[in-house]
């Protein structure tokens, strides 16, 4: 894993996409510039999503409740391909790149307590998954559990403190 030392790229983007190159992550973080990233959202054939509370030892939003998982594609990768890769490394689930489709991105910024901030061009991907999440990355994943959409709404409407901020972005439009 590379986020310990916080040398992975990401890469920079326009409002519309356009590669403008590529940042250190924890760089690009600091300085709040805009750069791709991917949301996974898994669902099983009963409707629910997979969610994911955060590990505690994330360098930003720790122990908040989000999507299955998210990360940034690095440099000449697809987003699907990221996905799987990511959803791998997270939750040890495998599911192929082909099996994944994008639903669409949004652009948000959300400054953190730490100096960080995130500013993405976030990507929607979506897949299926009925399995058991057994073999999650304890550095990146606290729990997870399956919520149905209605409880999901009803939870970040009572408590929206618990729940990263792209992550309500996200519910706000599925």
């Amino acid at each position: 894993m590379l986020n310990p030392n916080m040398q992975e790229k990401v890469v920079l983007v326009n409002e519309e996409n356009v590669v403008l190159g590529t940042m250190e992550k924890l760089e690009a973080h600091q300085k709040g510039l805009l750069h791709r990233a991917f949301s996974v959202l898994l669902y099983n054939d009963a409707g629910e999503m997979l969610i994911q509370r955060r590990a505690l030892g994330k360098y930003h939003t720790p122990g908040l409740w989000t999507n299955a998982c998210c990360s940034h594609p690095r440099e000449g990768e697809t987003i699907t391909a990221a996905a799987s890769r990511r959803l791998k490394e997270e939750l040890g689930i495998e599911i192929p790149p082909e099996a994944l489709q994008v639903k669409g991105h949004f652009v948000y910024k959300a400054a953190f307590d730490n100096g960080l901030t995130e500013h993405e061009y976030d990507t929607m991907v979506s897949g299926h998954f009925n399995g058991v999440v057994e073999a999650f990355n304890p550095e990146e994943v606290e729990a997870v559990r399956w919520i149905d959409m209605e409880t999901l709404k009803l939870e970040i409407k009572a408590h929206p403190e618990k729940f990263t901020p792209w992550f309500k972005e996200i519910v706000k439009r599925v």
